[in-house]
């Protein structure tokens, strides 16, 4: 009897020990920023064009291991024949993640909120705001405790300017900071 006591209490001390580790692999917040670049299709034609200056940022809280809420929020600009254009999306929904290997985490994510594009010359601008939707993931390779590197984020971002739909696409990458533990 004394053996299976002394097992027992071992057993229990290893769990004990185990639980707190894992729960340190789940951050309860992430602050990523980083570049990005953004390819529109206007209009819905064929032809595209590249938007490669932009940023990207996005918060996100943890509830658990596998599961999060979201908000990204990206800016890009280029200057098309002389005139300064800029497009902005904000961004909200649920993300989930998978935290089984300790070094690659990959996620996906899909979001709604808004996207505003504008343009501008000699200090005259017009702008537009329309309803945006965000479908993809990436994956997160952890440098420490506290920071990994999103090695790559890819999005579908469906936007509704001028009573068409534009079908674009956005890659990101940068430093992620994992705030907290759960």
């Amino acid at each position: 009897m004394r053996k299976l006591s002394v097992g027992t209490i071992v057993v229990l001390l290893l769990g004990l020990c185990v639980t707190p580790a894992q729960a340190q692999d789940t951050p309860q917040a992430e602050v990523f920023g980083g570049y990005s670049f953004l390819r529109v299709n206007p209009g819905g034609s064929s032809s595209g064009e590249n938007v490669p200056g932009g940023w990207h940022a996005s918060v996100a809280g943890n509830f658990n291991r596998w599961f999060g809420l979201a908000g990204d929020f990206s800016g890009h600009y280029k200057s098309i024949g002389g005139i300064n254009t800029n497009a902005h999306l904000f961004t909200f929904g649920p993300r989930f993640t998978a935290r089984t290997n300790e070094t690659f985490q990959p996620f996906a994510h899909v979001q709604v909120g808004g996207a505003r594009l504008g343009a501008g010359f000699g200090g005259f601008g017009v702008s537009d705001t329309s309803f945006a939707a965000v479908a993809g993931g990436g994956v997160d390779v952890k440098i420490s405790d506290r920071v990994a590197w999103r090695a790559g984020q890819f999005d579908y971002v469906l936007t509704r300017f001028g009573g068409s739909e534009q079908h674009n696409f956005s890659f990101s990458t940068g430093v992620v900071f994992r705030l907290g533990s759960r």
